[in-house]
C-alpha cells in the first residue's frame, strides 16, 4: 500500500512539472514571436520610418516632372562633310515627341498613385500588426503566428516595392523619335528617355512682406540650386471691390529668386503664387506655392477715419 502511494505521489509530481514545462515552453515560444514583431515594428516598419516616408511622398506631390533625353547632343555631317555638333531636339519629330510627354504624364501621374497606395498599406500592415500584439491573448497570438509571420513578410515586399517605384525613372517607348532623313544617313542613335524630378519652388515666409504700395517675395528651392532656370510671380487681389480693382493682377517674371512688385493697392490682400517658366520639356506640374499678403494702410486714411 505505501509502495503504491509512493507511486502515485511520483506520478503525480512528475505530471505537475511536465505541465510546468510545458507553460514554460510556450511562454517563451510566445515571447520570442512576439519580440519579433516587436522588433519589426521598431526597425522595418517603424513610425519614424513611415512618417519619413510620407513626407517624401507628399514632397514628389509637388514636384515638376521633365523629360530628359539623353544623348543631349549628336555629332552630324554638313554637305561638305563637317562634323557639327547638333541639339538632339532639332532631329526628333515634335508631334511623337508630344505622344512621349503624354505617355510621361501618365506614368508620372500612375507612380504616384502608386506610391500613395503602397504606402497606405504599409501604414495599415502596422496598424495590424500593433492590433495583435495589444490585443491578441498568448493562445490566440500563437494560433495565428502563420499568418502574422506571413503579414510581415507580405510588408516587407510592399516596403520593397515601395523603394523600387520610387527610384524608377526610365521611360520607355516604341515610337523611333529620329529618322533617317533627320539625321542625313548617318547612325541613328541610341536615343534614352528618363522622368526627372525638380524641387518645388516655395515662398521664403521669412523673407516675403508687403508695404504700403510694394511686396517683396523671396523663394527658393531645397537641396537644389537653379542658377539659370525663370521663374513666373504671378499676383491678384484677393477680393475685388471696384471695377478698377477687378483687372488688379499680373505677372512678373524672374531670373533671380526675389522680386519687388510695385504699384500695389494700399490696405488690400494680394495672393502670389510661384512656378517654374514652362519648358518644352515638362510633363507635369500639379502644385504651386501661394502666398497672402496685406498691403499696409495710408496714413492719410488712417487719421481721416
Amino acid at each position: 500500500m505505501n509502495v503504491n502511494l509512493n507511486e502515485f505521489e511520483t506520478n503525480s509530481e512528475n505530471s505537475v512539472r511536465s505541465t510546468e514545462e510545458q507553460g514554460n515552453a510556450i511562454w517563451r515560444r510566445y515571447t520570442e514571436r512576439s519580440s519579433l514583431v516587436r522588433q519589426y515594428l521598431q526597425s522595418d516598419l517603424s513610425l519614424h520610418l513611415l512618417e519619413t516616408h510620407q513626407k517624401k511622398v507628399e514632397l514628389l506631390k509637388k514636384c515638376c516632372y521633365y523629360i530628359e533625353v539623353l544623348p543631349t547632343f549628336l555629332i552630324l555631317r554638313d554637305q561638305n562633310l563637317l562634323a557639327l555638333p547638333t541639339s538632339i531636339f532639332q532631329v526628333i519629330d515634335p508631334w511623337k515627341f508630344q505622344r512621349v510627354k503624354k505617355m510621361g504624364r501618365s506614368q508620372t501621374e500612375i507612380h504616384l498613385q502608386l506610391l500613395t497606395h503602397l504606402l497606405e498599406e504599409l501604414q495599415q500592415g502596422r496598424e495590424e500588426l500593433v492590433c495583435y500584439l495589444e490585443t491578441y491573448d498568448m493562445e490566440t497570438f500563437l494560433s495565428k503566428w502563420d499568418s502574422i509571420k506571413q503579414r510581415m513578410s507580405d510588408l516587407s515586399k510592399i516596403m520593397n516595392n515601395f523603394i523600387s517605384v520610387q527610384a524608377s525613372r526610365r521611360l520607355y517607348t516604341k515610337h523611333r523619335l529620329v529618322s533617317c532623313a533627320d539625321i542625313r544617313g548617318s547612325k541613328i542613335p541610341d536615343i534614352r528617355l528618363f522622368l526627372c524630378a525638380k524641387m518645388p519652388v516655395m515662398f521664403d515666409r521669412n523673407e516675403s512682406f508687403a508695404h504700403k504700395n510694394w511686396a517683396h517675395l523671396k523663394w527658393s528651392i531645397e537641396n537644389q540650386e537653379s542658377p539659370h532656370e525663370q521663374y513666373e510671380l504671378h499676383f491678384k487681389l484677393v477680393k475685388r471691390g471696384t471695377q478698377a480693382e477687378f483687372g488688379h493682377c499680373g505677372l512678373v517674371t524672374r531670373t533671380t529668386n526675389t522680386c519687388v512688385v510695385q504699384g500695389l493697392l494700399p490696405d488690400r490682400s494680394y495672393e502670389f503664387m510661384i512656378r517654374r517658366a514652362e519648358v518644352y520639356t515638362l510633363v507635369y506640374e500639379l502644385w504651386h506655392d501661394t502666398i497672402t499678403l496685406t498691403t499696409k494702410a495710408n496714413v492719410a486714411e488712417d487719421k481721416s477715419t
